[in-house]
């Protein structure tokens, strides 16, 4: 899984990351609240860790901002010293997906995440995704175009599913490599190759453009008007 860890308390943040990255994920971490909402809206994430009490920006405002301005649906763990039922219904209608007491077991917070990121994949995965007339249906594996369909090799057809995820949200390299070969990229430029393929197939002369490259930022599948996030 890839995480975001928002907590202050550097110890506490310190251990999470040992042990989550002895695991097997990949973290991001952030110290307060403005880094780590900027954080959970411009990368990808499986779960986020969200302490309650932060620097800057407050995990309960943060919480609500992540899901009602933002519009985002990544699963949200909440993490807090507070343990009255108040305290917990308070996190939960922000939109936080489970609540985590201090002191707590690190082998049960990565259950816990683990399971969010089951129960996201289960309700978040729809299988049509569509992209103004850029169609892709993750059950039978068919993408089509204004209804002409499109013959994709497998790599290319995992980077089309990323990227239609995410749209119109830019994905940068690191992110889209980790997505399609896990903590084993490639040595070589390949990456580059299957986006040209991907770009070749889906983006015929005849019509309008919808895999963009960013310079220095990454890829974005999105109509041109579309706002870039």
């Amino acid at each position: 899984m890839r995480l975001l860890i928002i907590e202050d308390n550097q110890d506490l943040a310190a251990n999470l990351c040992e042990y989550l990255e002895g695991c097997g994920h990949t973290l991001d971490a952030a110290g307060d609240g403005l880094t780590g909402l900027h954080l959970a809206v411009t990368q990808p994430y499986d779960v986020i860790v969200l302490d309650l009490v932060l620097p800057g920006l407050d995990g309960i405002s943060l919480c609500r901002k992540l899901r009602e301005e933002a519009g985002q649906g990544t699963p949200v763990l909440m993490l807090t010293a507070r343990d009255t039922i108040e305290d917990r219904v308070i996190g939960l209608d922000a939109g936080a997906d489970d609540y985590l007491v201090k002191p707590f077991s690190l082998r049960e917070l990565e259950a816990r995440l683990r399971a969010l990121a089951r129960r996201a994949e289960g309700r978040g995965h729809q299988h049509r995704l569509a992209v103004a007339d850029l169609v892709f249906d993750t059950a039978s594996l068919r993408v089509t175009r204004s209804g002409r369909e499109i013959e994709l090799p497998p790599i290319p057809m995992r980077i089309l599913e990323v990227l239609m995820r995410q749209s119109p949200r830019v994905v940068s390299r690191a992110d889209l490599e980790a997505h399609v070969w896990g903590d084993s990229p490639p040595d070589s430029d390949a990456l580059r190759t299957h986006l040209h393929v991907l770009r070749s197939l889906i983006d015929p002369a005849c019509s309008r453009p919808l895999l963009h490259t960013l310079r220095g930022r990454g890829y974005r599948l999105a109509a041109e008007d579309a706002r870039i996030r």
